[in-house]
């Protein structure tokens, strides 16, 4: 398991629409996380309807701001189903399996095959999509961008040529 194992697996948390149970889990994220502090004190005051409201308006209103990885690279051509399938059967290699009604591309649940497995090339591949949504969660004005931040600095180096 690597060193940012807890930080990857807050960041997940983070990144997924805030329930109650995010709600919940601040107190712990903020300790275990302090470098999603940004984000971490940003929802602990916001009520979880506006939380929401905000969540949907980054992430679902237009793909801008995609937490689906491929997206980034492939955008919304054939090629985009070849890299889902690489993606699951990366997680099967690593004996996992995706529950759930999210595509295995989904940050969150990326982040989460990272902290349970230790397995970063998934991050690393994708690094030129996290720049870029991370510079545009920036330009908007979110604590989202804080979480890209964080998750950001422990990869290595982005390649030049990142388009924004």
């Amino acid at each position: 398991m690597p060193s940012d194992a807890v930080l990857y697996q807050a960041a997940a948390l983070c990144l997924t629409y805030p329930d109650d149970d995010l709600i919940d889990r601040l107190p712990l994220l903020r300790q275990a996380a302090p470098q999603l502090r940004e984000f971490t004190d940003h929802a602990a005051v916001t009520p979880q309807p506006e939380l929401a409201a905000h969540y949907v308006q980054v992430f679902d209103v237009r793909n801008r701001h995609s937490l689906y990885l491929s997206w980034w690279h492939d955008g919304d051509t054939r090629r985009r189903g070849m890299s889902l399938v690489r993606f699951k059967d990366l997680y099967r290699r690593h004996g996992l399996e995706l529950s759930g009604e999210e595509l295995p591309d989904f940050l969150p649940a990326v982040l989460e095959f990272t902290a349970r497995t230790g397995d970063t090339s998934p991050l690393t591949e994708y690094r030129d999509g996290l720049e870029q949504l991370r510079a545009r969660l920036t330009a908007y004005g979110t604590p989202y961008a804080g979480v890209l931040d964080a998750v950001c600095a422990t990869l290595p180096t982005a390649p030049t040529g990142v388009r924004r």
